[in-house]
């Protein structure tokens, strides 16, 4: 006889199979587990807590009800679903108010640095490492919209270029572009302010 799965143990597929069957306690252990990445992306682009809760809230009614509908079709995995969700309910916001999103705060209130998990082992994950935070926020704030936000899905959300491109409906060659554009534009910044203190230091 088989042994039940336990809900704490159960990856995000069985979850989803458990709720549709009418196991209430399968979202809520799906929420759990994905709250606070779902949430923190929408954050960073938003950059307002009520805001932020609010559109969180929208995703996860909007999954619910997909789920609820037997509209759901796992073509991949649960959670970059949810953020694609959660990505095009933001659009729509900037959209209707007509702004343009961000991600990191010009005030310095919101650290790019809590949420960028870097993953490389090259050069630009030592330049990242080794930079200051505030140097960093300073010229990850400088970066065009779009290399911004590339960088954000990949090294804080860690999806994949294929998710990103589908996230943001550019084709996959265009988001490689922009992440290499974006970790280019951050080694220049940085080479700059190299020189820089090394002519305050003569």
């Amino acid at each position: 006889m088989r042994t039940p799965i336990r809900i704490g143990e159960a990856s995000d597929h069985d979850l989803v199979t458990f709720y549709i069957k009418g196991n209430e306690s399968a979202i809520e252990e799906l929420l759990r587990r994905h709250k606070t990445k779902v949430y923190t992306s929408i954050y960073l682009l938003v950059k307002d807590q009520y805001l932020a809760e609010d559109i969180f809230q929208d995703a996860f009614i909007k999954v619910i009800n997909t789920l609820r509908s037997g509209r759901y079709n796992e073509e991949g995995k649960f959670l970059p679903w949810v953020m694609r969700i959660a990505h095009n309910l933001v659009i729509d916001y900037f959209r209707k108010e007509k702004r343009s999103p961000t991600v990191t705060s010009a005030d310095g209130e919101t650290d790019v640095l809590n949420f960028i998990q870097i993953h490389e082992e090259s050069a630009e994950e030592r330049m990242l490492r080794e930079q200051t935070h505030a140097d960093l926020r300073m010229m990850i704030h400088r970066l065009p919209d779009e290399q911004k936000e590339v960088l954000i899905m990949r090294h804080y959300a860690d999806l994949s270029f294929k998710e990103i491109a589908e996230l943001t409906d550019v084709s996959i060659n265009t988001a490689l572009g922009r992440m290499r554009y974006a970790l280019s534009n951050l080694r220049k910044m940085m080479n700059v302010k190299e020189l820089s203190n090394s002519r305050t230091n003569l």
